[in-house]
Formats: structure tokens, C-alpha cells, sequence
């Protein structure tokens, strides 16, 4: 059965962002909306993690838990979802030190 499936990307390569747009639309850049059969899915976001490069992406799809969706992130992100009992929560990473030295 196919459901919605949402696909938000940052600073991906342009032939991911087409491979994408095979199946998916994009209402505005970076996001990308469809109703795919779990197969697809499945494929497109092995296609995406595998890809990813320097970029990040974050899958989000209806499932049968306690939120009624799962989330799947590839690539670095300064928020990471963490299982907390059964439910995905966000946790923010701290942002990188600042190492250049204050001035006089």
C-alpha cells in the first residue's frame, strides 16, 4: 500500500535532487512530497544515503507506533533523532566551539 512519504534535503547533489523528482514533488527547494509503496522507499532512501555527500536529508513516512510515523536521517545534522521508550525524540548537538581567540 502507498502512503505519504516526505523527503527534506540540504545541500544535496543535483543528480540526487533529480532522482528524486522522479517520484517525488517538489513544492518548494529541498522538499520533496509523494506517495511511494514501501519498495520505493525503501530504494529511494538507500539512493539518498548512499549519496548524500557533504549535504543531510531526513525521511519522515507513516508507521504503525505511538507518533503513527517513522524518521530516518542521513548525512551530518546538528539535531539527531534518539529513541526515547518507543518515541523519537530530537536531541541538539551543540554547535562547534569557537576556537579563534577573543580580541583585545
Amino acid at each position: 500500500m502507498a502512503t505519504m512519504t516526505v523527503i527534506a534535503t540540504t545541500a544535496i547533489p543535483d543528480h540526487l535532487r533529480g532522482a528524486l523528482t522522479r517520484w517525488m514533488t517538489e513544492p518548494m527547494p529541498g522538499l520533496y512530497v509523494g506517495t511511494l509503496s514501501a519498495r520505493v522507499r525503501t530504494e529511494l532512501w538507500a539512493a539518498v544515503a548512499a549519496s548524500v555527500g557533504d549535504g543531510a536529508a531526513v525521511l519522515l513516512h507513516p508507521d504503525a507506533n505511538e507518533q503513527g510515523f517513522t524518521l530516518h536521517t542521513a548525512g551530518q545534522r546538528r539535531r539527531t533523532p534518539i529513541d526515547f521508550d518507543g518515541l523519537t525524540l530530537i536531541a541538539l548537538n551543540p554547535a562547534e566551539p569557537d576556537t579563534t581567540p577573543p580580541d583585545p
